[in-house]
């Protein structure tokens, strides 16, 4: 075999095993979505953007650091990143209802062992909404934090 030829069989094989990692990758992750809860609260009342059809999720269920997130969000702060927290979410994906700019903020909820901000997050709406994601935004529960 001439070395053209190796060379162009080494790069056809590399461009497959790449592409074939792509797509096992996607298929082969299992992000953290929380699981599925039901939609009313305890009280009787709907939750807060549970006519959005997404799954409705107790707080308790979440990771212990949504709470603590929570918990912070409440008493407006301080924040584990003052210059991330509290700033305007746009709603690029599209996962949550389609508002106007500024009506939903985001918050970090930390991922302990995590170099970076990780990939969880609270995000509220202007009308008392509070999602959460596990996975940067892929997916989104409702949250009850009555529960």
């Amino acid at each position: 075999m001439s070395p053209g030829r190796r060379l162009t069989v080494a790069l056809v094989g590399l461009i497959a095993l790449v592409v074939v990692g792509w797509f096992v990758k996607d298929t082969a992750s299992s992000p953290e979505t929380p699981p599925v809860s039901t939609s009313p609260s305890a009280s009787g009342q709907a939750v807060p953007g549970a006519k959005s059809g997404m799954d409705v999720q107790a707080l308790s269920k979440l990771p212990a650091e949504a709470a603590k997130t929570w918990k912070l969000i409440e008493a407006n702060g301080p924040f584990p990143y003052p210059r991330n927290d509290g700033v305007t979410f746009q709603n690029r994906e599209k996962r949550l209802p389609a508002k106007d700019s500024g009506y939903y903020k985001e918050y970090t909820v930390p991922t302990p062992g995590s170099q970076d901000r990780g990939a969880r997050r609270i995000v509220t709406g202007s009308e008392k909404e509070v999602f959460y994601t596990g996975d940067h935004y892929s997916s989104f529960v409702v949250v009850d934090v009555k529960k």
